[in-house]
């Protein structure tokens, strides 16, 4: 079992003496653990997800560290906008840091089983814990929800540009090295020969001359590339012959077919679009392919930027109070609604920029469940002085994404799957709200 926390007396260490700098460092941590403190609902939702890390066993033994102290670790870790093992390396070089974690003199955790409780941490839970912050803020009136601006921002996945002809590279080299594992272990599981150095030949010419503007050289690469697809398509169904033959066994060799048969669906939409668009010559859509074999939730998003036209990853919508304190995150649209069901009323006033103005009738449907929907629906409604005003209000959430994306790391989200990627942004946004508490809290 893994103990929620533990009574720990805290020293507090001397800033006599100390820059300005140091001192205000200090006094945000001690600010933040002061909101922490005060909201046990908190540390109560991820101890819950904590415990799976802790099963506990005959001897009654218990987990080294609380959750309290894991829980205040991935605070320092995203505040100072650290990597796993460089926050470790920072909280075990430094006294105050250790006193916030409330450690009692004990090691620091290894980076490693640090990674492995965010993993244990759920999105669902991180949203309930920016939830629960934001009703503490308004039941300490540190900020109002009255009036609220929103915006959209995009994370974007870890993953190289995705063209078809990498995408063929990328599930070719993947199956011939876990199906070359499995050789190894049993030469008659897999009796093929694989040319990985002929393959990639073929991948690196169509990379090379696909630009070239002759019509012999564009005659090549599609021959080139229709001998790439025929390869992949032969490797993935070799690939999808050994998971049926092994999956029911308990070996090494099914270890490999479970981690193969959960790259087999995005290989075949993989190798089917590359045929549909450099064969058949279809204009395939985003929404039926997939842009990443390690990362296959990964979406494509258009939003007219000139220095970015096409960005890979998900798109968020932000809801922030005038204190920029952000009341919603979410991958989704239904502002008002979750408005409402988190603080029980709906804002008076909605201002966003001209990208979230719907169709005519929904626009008078919003506009009669907020006082002021302050949404931009032509050019010329930038004269009317009032939008002017809130939209100028609006602005400020520009800042808020900056600093999210700066700060918290938001701006490319490096853990893998769709589950960690909502928890990165649940855990930044959380991390954000806390900073803006402390720094509204009375001195």
């Amino acid at each position: 079992m893994r103990r929620k926390r533990e009574a720990v007396l805290s020293f507090e260490s001397c800033d006599d003496g100390l820059p300005r700098v140091v001192r205000d460092y200090r006094a945000r941590y001690r600010a933040i653990s002061q909101v922490l403190d005060a909201n046990d609902e908190i540390l109560a939702a991820v101890h819950r997800d904590l415990q799976s890390l802790s099963e506990g066993d005959s001897t009654g033994r218990e987990g080294e560290y609380t959750s309290e102290n894991i829980l205040r670790a991935l605070v320092v870790q995203h505040v100072e906008g650290l990597p796993f093992r460089e926050t470790v390396i920072r909280i075990g070089g430094e006294p105050f840091l250790q006193d916030f974690l409330r450690m009692r003199k004990k090691p620091v955790m290894d980076f490693t089983f640090l990674d492995k409780c965010f993993l244990a941490i759920r999105p669902q839970t991180w949203r309930r814990v920016n939830a629960l912050l934001g009703r503490h803020a308004v039941a300490q009136e540190a900020i109002t929800t009255n009036v609220i601006r929103t915006d959209t921002t995009v994370v974007e996945s870890n993953i190289h540009y995705p063209t078809d002809a990498s995408l063929l590279w990328d599930t070719w080299r993947v199956a011939s090295r876990l199906l070359g594992r499995a050789r190894e272990i049993t030469p008659k599981s897999v009796p093929h020969r694989f040319h990985d150095r002929k393959v990639k030949r073929l991948y690196l010419y169509v990379t090379r001359y696909m630009p070239s503007k002759s019509a012999s050289r564009q005659r090549k690469v599609k021959e080139t590339f229709r001998t790439l697809i025929e390869r992949t398509a032969w490797i993935v169904a070799i690939a999808g012959e050994f998971c049926a033959k092994t999956a029911s066994r308990c070996n090494a060799l099914a270890a490999l077919a479970s981690e193969l048969q959960a790259h087999l669906p995005s290989m075949a939409t993989i190798v089917a679009t590359a045929e549909r668009a450099q064969i058949n010559g279809e204009t395939v859509p985003a929404s039926q392919r997939v842009f990443s074999l390690f990362e296959p939730h990964t979406e494509l998003i258009k939003r007219g930027r000139r220095q970015k036209p096409v960005e890979f990853g998900h798109k968020v919508l932000l809801c922030e109070s005038a204190e920029k304190f952000i009341t919603d995150c979410e991958l989704t649209e239904s502002v008002i609604d979750r408005h409402e069901k988190l603080f029980g009323a709906r804002p008076e006033v909605v201002a966003a920029d001209k990208g979230f103005c719907p169709a005519d009738e929904k626009y008078r449907e919003l506009a009669e469940r907020v006082h002021t929907l302050a949404i931009p629906r032509r050019m010329r409604d930038f004269v009317d002085k009032m939008l002017v005003h809130w939209q100028a209000f609006r602005a400020g959430i520009e800042g808020t994404i900056s600093g999210l994306k700066r700060a918290f790391r938001l701006i490319r989200c490096y853990f893998r799957g769709f589950r960690s990627f909502e928890a990165a942004v649940g855990l930044g946004v959380f991390c954000h709200n806390l900073i803006v508490l402390a720094d509204h809290a009375p001195d």
